[in-house]
């Protein structure tokens, strides 16, 4: 597995692959058109979000020559773990939250609580729902914590 940090030339990449995935998790479970299809944009997102020094010098990727997947870490909480959707099973998220948990000591994330494939994923990798739950901002929806 080649996981490495985060450089500014993929960050246009990782925007693509995190647009890409949330329209295809979250707009079933939003359905907001607007957001999904109109705010959500990989320029955007790149220039405001993933630009931004305390995000990208928390970012490593899973690159064989093509970026396939990312995890954002803050601290010990996994805020984001995304593979492009093509290369899913491919066993490159089981590498990058390995990689999160044995190098960057992850122990802690929170998931939608629709998001039954994730939830599965999280703990087939040893994360256990806490209990605790807050809603996702500006949404109906919530988010549970899971910690190892």
């Amino acid at each position: 597995m080649n996981i490495r940090k985060a450089i500014i030339s993929d960050l246009s990449r990782i925007a693509e692959i995190y647009v890409f995935n949330n329209r295809v998790n979250y707009f079933p479970i939003f359905k907001d058109k607007i957001f999904s299809f109109g705010e959500l944009q990989v320029v955007s997102l790149v220039d405001n979000y993933f630009k931004r020094d305390e995000v990208i010098k928390n970012i490593y990727v899973f690159d064989d020559g093509l970026i396939k997947g990312f995890v954002q870490m803050q601290e010990t909480e996994i805020c984001k773990i995304y593979v492009d959707t093509f290369f899913q099973s491919e066993g490159i998220g089981k590498g990058l939250i390995e990689y999160a948990m044995k190098e960057l000591n992850a122990d802690n994330l929170w998931a939608l609580e629709k998001n039954t494939r994730a939830l599965s994923f999280y703990k087939k990798h040893g994360f256990r729902l806490t209990g605790e739950k807050k809603f996702e901002e500006d949404t109906i929806e919530y988010l549970v914590k899971l910690e190892r």
